[in-house]
């Protein structure tokens, strides 16, 4: 019976030296393809938000992320107070601005 048992443990012992690099190669391709494709573009996004948040000024006219469409009459540190109608204005938090619509947006509404 012992003839049985050396051959199985000769066996298990040899791993090739450069296979646990190998072994994980997969795994930095794939966390070098989530950077690109996904945590890149997402950092650029947000800060092309910011931003644009940061240049709004006076008299901008606006889309908030809940669709409001109206002019900025006055920018505060955190919120904008936006007039949706005459005489009907509202606060907005500043990131909750989802675009900059060009001049003349709100006359045509």
């Amino acid at each position: 019976m012992d003839f049985l048992i050396s051959p199985a443990m000769a066996q298990g012992a040899a791993a090739p030296a450069g296979g646990s690099f190998l072994s994980l190669l997969p795994l930095v391709g794939m966390l070098v393809l989530f950077y690109f494709l996904l945590i890149r573009p997402q950092q650029k996004r947000a800060k092309e938000h910011r931003d644009m948040v940061e240049s709004i000024a006076v008299g901008a006219e606006v889309v908030t992320s809940g669709g409001v469409l109206g002019k900025i009459t006055k920018v505060g540190d955190q919120f904008f107070t936006v007039e949706v109608s005459d005489g009907v204005a509202i606060r907005v938090q500043k990131h909750a601005v989802g675009a900059v619509m060009p001049k003349g947006t709100v006359k045509g509404a």
